[in-house]
């Protein structure tokens, strides 16, 4: 607005000196516009991502389910695939694979954060040795020592797969939280956050990526150390193969195999998702 001789205010300047702001009351550009929001990055999980395997296991289990039609089975290998039985082997390798990567990551975790912290670092080396033990050991071995000293069943089965599938979740647990930047620990502390503050809101979301790729390590590890839980009465897919090799019927055989590798290869790419979408946005590499 100018007065009446057609001069501005006085301590005015005219739109050229004039600061313009935004919508929220913010700088804007020389335009008069606000400044374009921050480009979105790519997405997390492409359809292929999505997609490709899937595809792939359909292929294979509806080729798996062609052949056996055509397949001239006789009355053994019909009674082996009989009454349920495949379902039900199955989801007891679903039940023997879940269960035990739910102890694992009870078990791995804290674990893994209790031996970087300063009072535990030096248990850290032994901890680790153990687990390593376990890994090392045979599968098959750990399994018969298990069945000797618990009896037949599932739970030395479990206590197996267990055993077997520490150490990744562990290691990988120690990893990433001392590879966290000493800095950001202490900025953190200079805030003012307590230590659990700092753990939870500062390590653990910078340690996320390398525990979600032990974890995913694990899930693959304990499907197929499940395979094994038959020779100890814990059932699961395993059934299928020794009764295949034992009786000699290709049949069974492949089809323990192959739901064997399926569900693996599910796993994995279930793991592989949840390791994508669980990552904080911050460690994108266009972020």
């Amino acid at each position: 607005m100018t007065t009446s001789s057609g001069r501005w205010p006085e301590g005015g300047r005219g739109r050229e000196g004039l600061a313009l702001r935004d919508e929220d009351g913010g700088p804007s550009d020389e335009t008069g516009t606000a400044p374009p929001p921050p480009a979105a990055g790519p997405p997390r999980v492409t359809w292929r991502k999505l997609t490709l395997l899937p595809m792939a296991l359909v292929a294979l289990l509806l080729a798996t389910w062609l052949w056996f039609e055509q397949a001239d089975l006789d009355a053994l290998t019909r009674n082996a695939l009989s009454d349920g039985q495949v379902s039900e082997a199955l989801w007891q390798h679903i039940g023997l694979t879940v269960i035990s990567t739910f102890f694992v990551l009870v078990i791995a975790i804290p674990l893994g954060v209790l031996l970087t912290r300063r009072t535990f670092r030096g248990a850290t080396p032994v901890a680790l040795a153990l687990a390593n033990t376990g890994q090392a050991t045979p599968a098959i071995g750990l399994l018969a020592l298990l069945v000797i000293w618990l009896g037949i069943g599932r739970r030395a089965a479990l206590i197996g797969i267990i055993a077997y599938a520490v150490l990744p979740v562990l290691s990988n647990t120690v990893a990433g939280l001392k590879a966290n930047d000493p800095t950001l620990l202490e900025a953190a502390r200079g805030i003012g956050m307590s230590p659990l503050e700092v753990l939870t809101r500062v390590e653990l979301p910078l340690a996320v990526p390398l525990i979600l790729a032990g974890v995913r390590t694990a899930l693959v590890l304990n499907v197929g150390t499940a395979t094994l839980a038959t020779f100890g009465g814990g059932g699961g897919l395993g059934v299928l193969i020794t009764t295949g090799i034992t009786s000699q019927r290709m049949p069974v055989l492949v089809l323990g195999s192959v739901l064997t590798v399926a569900l693996a290869l599910l796993v994995d790419w279930l793991a592989s998702l949840a390791e994508l979408l669980l990552r904080p946005r911050g460690l994108e590499a266009d972020a």
